[in-house]
This record gives structure tokens, sequence and C-alpha cells, in this order.
């Protein structure tokens, strides 16, 4: 979300509005859009309806949940529920039309789409 707040000046330069999507409660969406200075809006998705229609929902096992419990990330907290789903990382072109141009997802969430590569793909979408 850093990266991404680095580039935004030149993702709205390019006409675009960049969104973060998070199953968090809109109240811990916005604590994070706050506490991590963002100038981008982070949307609640309730039980991941929206990751949910692309695919992307995994439930955390069940031997990682006390991992996260010792990070303090209460899941069922920040959440709103008791499901242990999670969205897998995952980044979208979308063009003004609703399709996607262009997409980045990845099981590890430590991969995330490059600042770069979705700029490259802003200046396709406007080369059309």
């Amino acid at each position: 979300m850093k990266a991404l707040q680095q580039v935004l000046p030149e993702i709205e330069e390019k006409g675009a509005t960049l969104v973060a999507v998070s199953p968090q409660t809109a109240a811990a969406s916005l604590a994070t859009q706050n506490e991590w200075s963002l100038g981008f809006a982070a949307l609640s998705d309730p039980g991941n309806a929206a990751a949910r229609s692309f695919g992307l929902v995994f439930t955390l096992p069940d031997y990682v949940r006390p991992v996260y419990e010792k990070f303090g990330i209460d899941l069922k907290a920040a959440n709103g529920d008791d499901s242990f789903e999670l969205p897998i990382s995952a980044t979208y072109v979308i063009d003004r039309s609703g399709t996607v141009q262009w997409a980045h997802r990845d099981l590890d969430y430590r991969t995330r789409a490059e600042p770069s590569d979705i700029l490259a793909a802003l200046d396709r979408i406007q080369g059309d």
C-alpha cells in the first residue's frame, strides 16, 4: 500500500482512480487508511463478497492462526466474522467500460504487483 501511495500522483495523472479493497470492517479499513496516511480509498468487502466473485478467497489453515495471533492480528475483530477467510493478493486495472485490462494475482502474499507494471497497464489503456 505504501508503494502504491508513492505512485498515486502518477496514477491520477493518467486519469485513473486507485482503490484498495479488504475484507476488514469499514472501521478497520478507515483505520488502515488513516494509519498509513493513504490518499486513496480503502473499501470494505464484508464476507469477501467481491473477492469471492473473482475467485480469490481461501480459508486460513488452523495451524497458521496461532501465528497471526502471536503477531497481534485479530482476524475476527478486523473482518467482523469468524470465517478466517482471506483474499489472495490481487491487483486489477479496469477500464472505464468495466473490463479488466490487466491483472496480477499471487498465492504468496509477499508477491505484489509492481507499481511500474500498473503504470504501464494504464499507459496501454490510454494508448487505445
